[in-house]
């Protein structure tokens, strides 16, 4: 039997109810291939976001491999009541049998899951892909041991800046009121002058459009997914971190499927992530296309004095962060800037 971490008090009583449901269901299932007839997907993020699309595509991938025995159904937009913080659980209680989350809300679980947000570490394609290659039996140890199994990631392109002016000074973000997405981000913006809030993806539009926040630490990406420029005029492109969602699903739904059926999602799901890391290359460009097309002033790259100044506030959170992770963190980080000395 797996050993849970712990897990917050407040898990919700509907949490609660439908794991109970769902439970009580399975026993009286036991001897069906009750998965094959039925899995659901959650995500949080809207159905045109990069996330959902690569999500889209390996449940094709599946349906195809299976010749449409294993049926998933994807659900946006946090339809199904859960967001990002709420998966870890969900998923190992299987009230839902797979997720789309983001990594960086794994963090109070385990600090492995902060790494591919280390502010300034790895901001381009190749970087982010090779630190996911070096850390992916870590990530996969905690999912093991909790009853769950890694698929794939599903990663950001680039973070920057969202705004209502140009932020490319320290005096432009000093107090300035911006959502972050987790604590790496939370610190460091609060070293370099910020007001960070952290919120969780569906809380952000709701803020800005009531003013409870000014800017958005996210990438073009998410901006374009939600319609940033009726709220945003500027995007600056600090490039400062391309973080990662993990796509992963409860261990008991995957060994209900056939042994065939099994070695088919673990086929998609090596797929999917090759298709994730190539098209998270394109989308950059795509995204200043659609930013120009609605009037967003992009500001790529932004002064170095600026750039200087996010990477000395960054370094603490690096450091804490290491010894929060202990001698794992050391080892992943020797072993990629070993390999981008290369």
């Amino acid at each position: 039997m797996p050993t849970y971490l712990s897990r917050p008090n407040a898990l919700s009583s509907s949490l609660r109810t439908a794991t109970l449901s769902l439970l009580t269901l399975g026993l009286a299932a036991a001897s069906l291939p009750a998965y094959s007839a039925g899995m659901d997907f959650s995500n949080e993020y809207n159905a045109n976001s990069i996330h959902a699309q690569g999500d889209a595509w390996f449940i094709d991938r599946v349906e195809t491999l299976t010749d449409g025995d294993v049926d998933i159904t994807l659900h946006t937009g946090a339809a199904l009541g859960f967001r990002s913080g709420d998966h870890f659980y969900a998923v190992a209680d299987n009230a839902v049998q797979i997720a789309d989350t983001l990594s960086g809300s794994l963090g109070g679980i385990d600090p492995i899951f902060l790494l591919s947000s280390l502010p300034f570490l790895a901001d381009d394609a190749e970087s982010a892909h090779r630190l996911y290659e070096i850390a992916r039996p870590e990530y996969a140890k905690v999912f093991e041991a909790n009853d769950q199994i890694l698929l794939y990631a599903s990663p950001w392109p680039a973070s920057g800046i969202w705004s209502e002016e140009p932020v490319t000074s320290m005096e432009a973000l000093e107090g300035l009121k911006i959502r972050s997405y987790d604590r790496n981000g939370t610190a460091t913006l609060m070293n370099a002058g910020a007001s960070p809030v952290k919120l969780s993806w569906a809380d952000v539009v709701p803020q800005l459009a009531t003013g409870g926040i000014e800017a958005v630490l996210t990438s073009a990406e998410a901006g374009a997914n939600g319609n940033f420029w009726e709220h945003l005029s500027d995007f600056n492109a600090i490039q400062y971190a391309m973080p990662l969602n993990m796509v992963h699903m409860n261990r008991d739904a995957f060994e209900a499927l056939s042994e065939e059926e099994q070695q088919a999602v673990l086929q998609a799901a090596e797929e999917t992530d090759a298709h994730n890391w190539e098209v998270v290359k394109e989308r950059v460009a795509q995204n200043y296309v659609q930013l120009e097309e609605n009037g967003v002033t992009i500001h790529d790259p932004v002064p170095a004095e600026f750039q200087q100044h996010l990477e000395e506030a960054a370094q603490p959170v690096i450091n804490d962060w290491v010894e929060s992770t202990g001698e794992r963190a050391t080892r992943i980080l020797e072993e990629f800037h070993q390999e981008s000395d290369q």
